[in-house]
């Protein structure tokens, strides 16, 4: 199972102050829209998603169908056939996709700690 791009999502207080900071360990952007309270930060293939107001708590974030570069990859492991699997492990989605849906969709996952894990489809 291809999970695709890996990225940590931090849910973050002050986006430009948090913005600021991770510049300073030379992170540069790489999208998001801050009028929306989000923005994409990288170095080299690390991968931040800072995002005010839309999470409670930080998550581990995957999106079948990228690359780490954000490109879109050849193939890839659907969302749904990732949500198929885990099932098949015993591990129920906190937050599922419709089984009978294609294209865009996300599953979350919380591992045994209370970590959230978003898999997060974009195409």
């Amino acid at each position: 199972m291809n999970l695709g791009a890996f990225s940590v999502s931090l849910a973050v207080r002050d986006l430009e102050a948090s913005r600021r900071f991770y510049e300073a360990l030379g992170f540069e952007d790489a999208g998001g829209d801050p009028a929306e309270g989000w923005l994409m930060l990288r170095n080299g293939e690390h991968v931040l998603g800072l995002f005010q107001g839309m999470f409670e708590r930080n998550l581990l974030t995957f999106n079948p169908g990228w690359d780490q570069q954000g490109r879109e990859t050849g193939s890839f492991t659907d969302v749904r056939e990732i949500q198929r699997a885990v099932r098949a492990q015993g591990i129920e989605p906190a937050v599922t996709a419709d089984q009978a849906g294609s294209g865009l969709a996300a599953i979350m996952l919380v591992d045994p700690d209370g970590n959230q894990i978003l898999i997060d489809q974009h195409r």
